[in-house]
């Protein structure tokens, strides 16, 4: 047996706490939009959550739960702007209830809020848990090290990816596809930024990709779909992929 399996063993990595996981983050969903949130059903909710912290050996777990749970209305009230952005932007949207709950990008952005915070906690592990999460039934893959503003909204959302230094300003909106990476991948260039800046009121339409830490779209403009991007952008510009449709009649 090599180095690394003896030292997974050692380790005792359960998959069960991934389930737990699961569990948890849709309990702290139900919490953040629950109208009749309580001291009752909080705490049902910071025990699992204090659970999940001894399993992964972390201390002042209830400590961690305070600071976290005074992070609640600040988060329920950029989830609403989030919503708020949806209903406006999506003709199809017919109401926020509808919002709330059937849009998966949505769902996505609520887990990536959550998971952010516990990251600017200095929690390590549980928030990337809760992204994979998300991931996992949303096909939209926001790590909780991304900056993302007020007002964001993801339509379509299937094979989105944010990478971890990315920084999204005040009213953007993706759809699927879309993917904000990096230009580079070494593991040398971890502790650098290396996923782009989107200024505000940008729309990036399905399929384009953003490649770099250096790389800026400016705030108003327009990032076409399948358009490959790794150099800065103008503010109040548009970008589109010139291709040619050919239409034919069949015999």
């Amino acid at each position: 047996m090599n180095e690394v399996s003896i030292n997974i063993k050692q380790q005792n990595y359960s998959m069960c706490l991934r389930d737990a996981v699961e569990v948890f983050t849709k309990e702290l969903i139900n919490c953040i939009f629950d109208s009749n949130y309580n001291s009752t059903y909080g705490e049902v909710t910071k025990n699992k959550f204090l659970k999940i912290l001894d399993r992964l050996s972390i201390e002042n777990e209830v400590c961690f739960w305070v600071d976290f749970e005074k992070s609640f209305k600040e988060i329920r009230r950029k989830l609403d702007l989030d919503a708020l952005a949806a209903l406006n932007s999506d003709p199809a949207a017919k109401s926020l209830r509808e919002i709330y709950l059937a849009y998966p990008g949505f769902y996505a952005i609520a887990v990536y809020r959550l998971s952010n915070q516990l990251l600017q906690q200095k929690i390590p592990v549980l928030p990337r848990m809760m992204s994979e999460f998300a991931h996992s039934i949303t096909g939209t893959d926001i790590h909780p090290g991304a900056q993302i503003g007020d007002s964001f909204f993801i339509d379509h959302a299937t094979g989105i990816v944010i990478g971890e230094t990315t920084v999204i300003k005040n009213n953007v909106k993706i759809f699927q596809g879309v993917t904000l990476g990096g230009i580079q991948v070494k593991k040398s260039m971890a502790s650098t930024k290396r996923h782009p800046t989107i200024e505000s009121n940008v729309v990036i339409y399905a399929n384009a990709t953003i490649l770099g830490g250096d790389v800026i779209i400016g705030e108003n403009s327009v990032i076409g779909a399948n358009v490959c991007i790794t150099e800065t952008v103008l503010e109040n510009s548009v970008v589109t992929v010139q291709s040619e449709n050919k239409i034919f009649q069949r015999n």
